[in-house]
């Protein structure tokens, strides 16, 4: 069977950074069927990485190979690492870009990648872990070495996660934030659905009342909706538009959901 290897950078495309670290897997496993999840995440938005891997991460085979790179410590004091999962593999800077992952999933076994055998280069750049470090080390593992080859054993507990979005219980409902920001404009906040499961409420956001509705169309064009989004999160959208302009929200941002 064919490896899969998929890549998450902020990167973008005008550049040919990307590329390269393409080339850096074909050199070493040509074989691997290389999936791009998304290289237009915000510059060093590690939370939007964490969401999207998360949110990706359940779709692909078992033995699928994750290789995200959004690495603001690029070159610091940062440890890189391989993490292992029952559902597949990570290799990622270790600075949260997994807090998703570890909050969901079990971590099987995590290594620093120390083994400079696996790297593209003894004597990596310092501004491109991705190409030097990153990308060989995933193009191996897809390939089948074992993850203990990859360097030092760390301990799970020991890798950085980003502090959680709270979650607040009010006397009406729920007060929670916005976790991430799509292409269209739409506000996906971190209260799962299942929080609202059979209830009737209402969203409050940027001091405007916003309804819920099954579907994108359950408004006319122009107008905000509050609904359940593909990933299971309360969703903020604004039909036909956006509703980070229309309502001026960023990350981050503070929403109440009231419970009629």
């Amino acid at each position: 069977m064919v490896a899969i290897l998929t890549l998450l950078t902020d990167f973008g495309l005008q550049d040919a950074y990307v590329g390269m670290m393409k080339g850096a897997i074909a050199r070493i496993n040509p074989d691997s069927l290389v999936i791009d999840l998304s290289h237009n995440i915000p510059p060093q938005n590690i939370r939007a990485a964490s969401f999207c891997l998360a949110t990706a991460f359940p779709y692909f085979p078992a033995d699928t190979v994750h290789l995200v790179v959004v690495d603001p410590g690029v070159g610091g004091t940062r440890k890189s690492v391989a993490i292992k999962f029952a559902q597949g593999y990570v290799v990622a800077p270790d600075n949260g870009l997994c807090s998703h992952l570890v909050q969901q999933y079990p971590v099987l076994a995590a290594v620093s990648l120390t083994n400079f055998k696996y790297w593209l280069t003894p004597s990596p750049s310092k501004t491109f872990h991705g190409r030097d470090i990153f990308a060989p080390v995933a193009a191996h593992l897809a390939r089948g070495v074992a993850i203990q080859d990859l360097g030092e054993t760390i301990a799970p507990p020991s890798l950085f996660t980003l502090p959680a979005l709270d979650i607040v219980p009010t006397p009406t409902g729920l007060l929670g934030k916005i976790q991430y920001i799509d292409h269209f404009g739409n506000l996906v906040t971190n209260i799962p659905s299942d929080r609202v499961a059979g209830k009737v409420w209402y969203l409050k956001v940027a001091g405007k009342r916003i309804s819920y509705r099954h579907t994108y169309s359950g408004v006319p064009a122009g107008q905000s909706i509050a609904l359940i989004g593909s990933h299971n999160y309360i969703e903020i959208a604004t039909n036909q538009g956006s509703a980070a302009q229309e309502l001026g929200c960023t990350w981050g941002d503070s929403v109440e959901v009231t419970l009629v």
